[in-house]
């Protein structure tokens, strides 16, 4: 997570190696135990606990967590679903089909959450998705799961549908604000909580254009004709804007084991961190993007995945799996093409690429892809 003291994990050889070798490696384990893992993301929506410690007493969740000893993946949350059955028969839909997966991976506590709120302006027709990386606890980024959105949806009431790119970054803007407000808020009632913020990435998606907010290393990324496109860019530490940005404001930005604001926090932008006012803002930048017949999905993830695997690697992975080519090599470990087992892919992709942080990834399917068959 981006407060910690951890050392960041490095990607492992990114640019020279071939997607199907990286399929491959996501594949290594038995067969048994990788329909196992595959299932469980096909299940809809699943929410496994860490288990307790014996010492503690009590029981376990319900559901008995899956894990393989070696690869440190513990609770795993994972949803999905398609365009509503009202909107199918209309000629365009903004959203074909989604997932997410969210792992608890290494770390020993789960300070991500994912939002996905279909319709959540109905009946605008958009439907909005969110990653939020926590740090100093999941208060802020569970938070945000629950009240982005619904903040967002009465700007838009307030104020009316935007059209233009200028209102969607106010909308934004005033959306985060109200929600570090709310932070600032608990920061004022209990001392614990001015050292806990979160990053966000929220993207909503309608028929005509894309529209991402980003506030922190979160990040999204579009797929057009099998190109990665980004749309958010970091709030890193290390950004020469952003040091300018932090400096003129009064503060500083210490390189300790990274380049951090005030030697403690490794994102520039975060919502909450009330102990670093005001250096650290919650203002998000805003893309605008005009759909095109070429966009294929969207990917939304924490920096557990985007610290060790490439947008361009995320994006071959990703499509190779929506086209169905992953399941037709792989048919004992993928059962299916969704955007769910795409989420899955990439999460287990970063595990093995050492990532240690949580991690978080939604992937928002625009468009059916064409089956691709391998050729013998």
């Amino acid at each position: 997570m981006v407060g910690d003291d951890e050392p960041r994990s490095k990607s492992a050889g990114e640019g020279g190696i071939l997607l199907e070798n990286e399929t491959q490696d996501v594949h290594k384990k038995p067969v048994s135990a990788r329909r196992r893992r595959i299932e469980l993301c096909r299940a809809g929506s699943v929410g496994v606990k860490r288990p307790k410690d014996p010492s503690e007493g009590g029981s376990m969740s319900s559901s008995p967590p899956d894990r393989d000893a070696d690869d440190g993946l513990i609770g795993i949350l994972a949803v999905g679903g398609d365009a509503p059955e009202k909107r199918k028969g209309s000629p365009r839909v903004a959203v074909h089909s989604h997932g997410a997966v969210s792992v608890i991976g290494r770390r020993r506590d789960m300070e991500d959450a994912v939002s996905v709120a279909p319709e959540f302006a109905a009946p605008s027709g958009h439907d909005f998705f969110g990653v939020y990386d926590g740090h100093g606890g999941a208060g802020v980024a569970n938070l945000c799961r629950e009240r982005l959105h619904v903040v967002l949806s009465e700007e838009v009431a307030a104020g009316g549908w935007p059209r233009v790119e200028g209102r969607w970054r106010d909308v934004m803007s005033a959306s985060f604000s109200r929600l570090d407000e709310e932070v600032e808020a608990m920061a004022r009632g209990e001392s614990s909580d001015r050292t806990m913020g979160s990053t966000a990435v929220v993207t909503v998606v309608g028929t005509n254009r894309i529209v991402v907010a980003n506030c922190g290393d979160s990040r999204a990324v579009l797929c057009r004709g099998g190109a990665a496109v980004p749309l958010s860019f970091d709030h890193k530490a290390d950004r020469p804007d952003e040091i300018e940005r932090v400096e003129a404001a009064g503060g500083r930005v210490i390189n300790w084991e990274g380049y951090r604001v005030s030697g403690v926090l490794a994102t520039s932008r975060s919502i909450g961190d009330y102990y670093l006012k005001p250096f650290v803002i919650s203002k998000p930048d805003v893309t605008v993007t005009e759909r095109t017949d070429k966009d294929e999905f969207l990917i939304l993830a924490s920096d557990g995945l985007w610290d060790v695997v490439s947008n361009e690697s995320a994006c071959r992975i990703a499509r190779q799996c929506l086209n169905g080519r992953t399941a037709k090599m792989f048919p004992d470990a993928v059962g299916g093409s969704t955007p769910t087992e795409a989420a899955a892919l990439l999460t287990k992709l970063a595990i093995l690429r050492g990532s240690e942080d949580n991690i978080s990834v939604v992937v928002v399917q625009l468009k059916r892809l064409r089956i691709k068959v391998p050729h013998s």
